[in-house]
């Protein structure tokens, strides 16, 4: 089968537009893009354990180890506990396992069960999980408890499952408590729900054996039953993720596909994160802690359906990333690239992953997405071969084999390519992304750059691009170096720029997505958060508003800014300012976006006339003073939304330090 013209793949894969469009668009419009925001989920700064996967215990498996981070070990994230001069002793593991993909267990021995005066009449032995932080609970709202046990020795155990609160130095408050009885020699998975009386901020778990004798016990679970469509997901993370209105999420990574430099065993493999948490595989993270999969293929593709956005999953091709531990001061020897021989297994891996998200239920990968839950294919029409990969001969020679031979199979699948770490001209990697890209005839090459605002006020690379190039452009990584109101609109300015010139860029998302108080890896982030709330950055309601704008055509000429200070009508050409017109065919809407990122108001002269708007518009505006950030302390930063007439041919002034977007129903 021929492969697909990139205007078939614009118009097909890209946008998608031909059986969809309910108006014709004016005079003057330039097709584009409709799919040019999405989102990039990586696990860094404990965006997944401990952030938008929902559960509430922290290391529930017991497998933290020493190659995550020096000092780690199966109890890390846990507590012994003996109340009431209980005596018993706690020893870790891995003979028969629950699943051999999760090999460490815990064994507890109860010598005596203590008298009943500590801890207001608590006993017995076992252990205690502090989570992430502490505990976040909610008066009144449920949590569902899991765990796998095995009684080994001795009566039927007796367990208590108690959440409680520390109350001072010595007091402990009960919250919600249930019972368990662990009766079988085999390994059994035991539940109750929790529902707590009271809120607490810092909750702990605690898990008590009452029963002399011996007890396994292994994943451990606390979830909320209240998580983002029921799927998981930690509600509010999600939903600000939702109020973005994403066109595509690329996933897992980022640097996790290729793991942490350790070796190929850590490579991030999509099949060995589906299945029951007991079964699936938990990894070293490349950010320097533990990956749970938890969070797994399942659950992106799900939310990717539950908030209608393409999926982009991301595989390794084979080559480790050069720049983990210390490799970028020696780029030659700290790539490492499996033996050619080897390869069929990687291009296995991808053929079988568009099975599993493509194929009906009586295929084989297809049987195993149904058997998930998820009997209807989830239409995956992007993937992603590797992640900014030094462009050596040997990336070369495993992409350039994996790419034919999944284009050949599956030639509907829009492959995206990589241009390599610091895609600018003049890096010897993204010259030769970009020469193999070509060479191949890839759909999709993908862009990274972080920058300091300065880049992002004064660059216009996209203007000067080739019309003419197949391959087209993702931009899949930026940000400015600082999350200030001024660095936003850097950023405005730059998605403004963007937006003239998406018929070369297809897609964009900012990155990293996520980070977690306390435990962040890299800043700036879109999204600061702990245990009670998301902080939403100045960044942040840059993206929502183009989330919101999206559309197929763009107008360049509706818009000029006039010289205020001269008194004369003539347009003033300025980094400090932009604008960009859109329409969206499908939803009959116009968005007109103005930014003033200069300490002037700047005067805008406005004609929409030909698209006839209604009488009404809304008008929302993003200011303040340039340094003003959103933080845990305060958020000075938020839009101001409010109804104002829709009118054909008006000047508006813009104030300095500020976005402005006109959304009109046409």
């Amino acid at each position: 089968m021929k492969r697909l013209t990139l205007v078939a793949v614009l118009l097909t894969a890209v946008m998608g537009l031909s059986a969809q469009k309910t108006m014709k668009a004016p005079a003057g419009g330039k097709l584009i893009s409709d799919e040019l925001i999405g989102i990039f989920f990586e696990d860094i700064s404990s965006s997944a354990d401990g952030g938008l996967y929902a559960e509430l215990l922290q290391n529930g498996s017991f497998e933290y180890n020493p190659t995550e981070r020096d000092g780690w070990g199966p109890a890390t994230a846990w507590r012994f506990i003996r109340p009431g001069h209980s005596l018993g002793r706690l020893t870790p593991r891995m003979d028969s396992p629950v699943h051999p993909n999760n090999p460490t267990y815990m064994r507890l021995l109860v010598e005596r069960v203590g008298h009943y005066y500590d801890f207001k009449g608590w006993t017995g032995v076992g252990l205690q999980n502090d989570g992430f932080d502490g505990i976040h609970v909610k008066a009144g709202e449920n949590y569902d408890f899991s765990a796998f046990m095995r009684n080994v020795e001795g009566d039927a155990k007796e367990v208590r499952i108690a959440l409680v609160e520390r109350q001072g130095r010595h007091d402990t408050k009960l919250l919600a408590e249930a019972t368990l009885y662990a009766t079988s020699a085999d390994w059994q998975q035991l539940s109750a729900t929790l529902t707590p009386a009271e809120d607490a901020a810092h909750a702990s778990l605690q898990v008590l054996v009452l029963t002399k004798g011996t007890i396994d016990m292994d994943v451990l679970s606390l979830m909320p039953q209240d998580t983002y469509k029921g799927h998981g997901l930690r509600k509010d993370l999600a939903q600000a993720l939702a109020d973005l209105q994403p066109k595509f999420m690329r996933f897992p990574g980022g640097c996790v596909i290729h793991g942490g430099g350790d070796g190929f065993w850590n490579t991030y493999r999509w099949k060995t994160t589906l299945g029951p948490k007991e079964q699936r595989l938990p990894l070293k993270n490349t950010w320097g802690y533990h990956q749970s999969m938890g969070l797994g293929y399942y659950e992106y593709f799900q939310f990717c359906e539950d908030l209608g956005m393409a999926p982009l999953p991301i595989l390794p091709c084979g080559v480790s990333c050069q720049g983990a531990n210390g490799g970028w001061g020696m780029r030659d020897q700290a790539q490492d690239a499996v033996p050619m021989e080897e390869m069929d297994e990687w291009v296995q891996d991808a053929l079988d992953l568009i099975e599993w998200a493509n194929g009906d239920a009586t295929t084989p990968w297809g049987r195993v997405r149904a058997e998930q839950g998820h009997p209807a294919p989830f239409g995956l029409k992007y993937l992603g071969i590797g992640n900014e990969e030094r462009i050596s001969p040997e990336f070369a020679e495993r992409f350039k084999y994996m790419y034919e031979r999944v284009t050949k199979a599956h030639p509907e699948i829009v492959i995206v390519g990589t241009a390599g770490p610091g895609s600018h001209h003049g890096n010897s990697d993204y010259e030769n992304g970009w020469k193999l890209a070509e060479e191949l005839g890839i759909p999709i090459l993908d862009e990274h750059y972080y920058e300091p605002r300065d880049y992002y006020l004064r660059s216009r690379q996209y203007d000067s691009y080739p019309r003419d190039r197949q391959t087209k452009v993702y931009l899949g990584e930026y940000a400015a170096k600082d999350k200030k109101l001024i660095d936003a609109l850097a950023e405005g300015l730059y998605l403004l720029h963007v937006e003239r010139n998406a018929d070369v860029v297809t897609m964009t998302s900012y990155a990293p997505l996520f980070a977690r108080k306390n435990a962040t890896n890299w800043n700036p982030d879109l999204i600061y958060f702990d245990n009670e709330r998301p902080i939403l950055t100045c960044s942040y309601y840059i993206q929502q508003l183009f989330g919101r704008s999206s559309g197929q055509y763009y107008y360049g000429d509706c818009v000029r800014f006039m010289g205020d200070a001269e008194g004369v009508n003539q347009p003033v050409v300025d980094s400090r300012y932009g604008q960009s017109v859109i329409l969206n065919t499908q939803t009959r809407r116009l968005f007109v976006k103005l930014c003033n990122a200069g300490e002037e108001a700047r005067t805008a002269q406005i004609d929409i006339s030909r698209f006839k708007p209604k009488k009404m518009a809304v008008k929302t505006i993003l200011t303040g003073q340039p340094e003003d950030e959103n933080n845990f302390d305060a958020q000075p930063i938020v839009p101001q939304t409010e109804s104002v007439k829709a009118e054909k041919k008006f000047n508006m002034e813009l104030v300095p330090y500020s976005f402005v977007m006109l959304e009109y129903e046409l």
